[in-house]
């Protein structure tokens, strides 16, 4: 339902290759880390955003989605559901074209504003999963 193949594709494959990965560190532990190696390796650009603003995997961090000068097309988030509305709405307040939520990452208020707001949105999936599949 909030994850349907054509979105998951238009965003993968349509929307632009500049991500902003919300809650990337250089902590290797965490999904996000892995997560953003693999769009690395299928072309995309990441952005960290994290409130260390660490440099991960060659690409230097900011605090926020408002602190990145340049655009982004997607908004990777991988905080916990109580913070992801938010973060959503950071998304669409930067002009970014698709907000993607991870796996456990549900916020259904969130999922309808940001798609009446004119983004594109996917809910509780991997992109990292999904991308080998296209």
């Amino acid at each position: 339902m909030y994850g349907d193949p054509a979105t998951i594709r238009k965003i993968l494959t349509e929307l632009g290759d500049t991500w902003a990965v919300v809650g990337l560190s250089n902590n290797r532990d965490r999904a996000a880390y892995g997560v953003a190696r693999v769009l690395q390796q299928y072309g995309k650009r990441v952005v960290p955003v994290h409130p260390k603003a660490e440099t991960v995997h060659g690409e230097p961090g900011y605090a926020s989605l408002e602190a990145i000068p340049f655009k982004v097309d997607v908004v990777d988030v991988f905080v916990n559901s109580e913070l992801a509305g938010a973060v959503a709405d950071q998304a669409a307040a930067v002009g970014a074209e698709a907000v993607w939520f991870q796996l456990g990452v549900i916020d259904e208020a969130a999922f309808d504003r940001t798609r009446d707001a004119g983004l594109t949105m996917v809910m509780d999936r991997c992109p990292a999963i999904e991308i080998p599949a296209l």
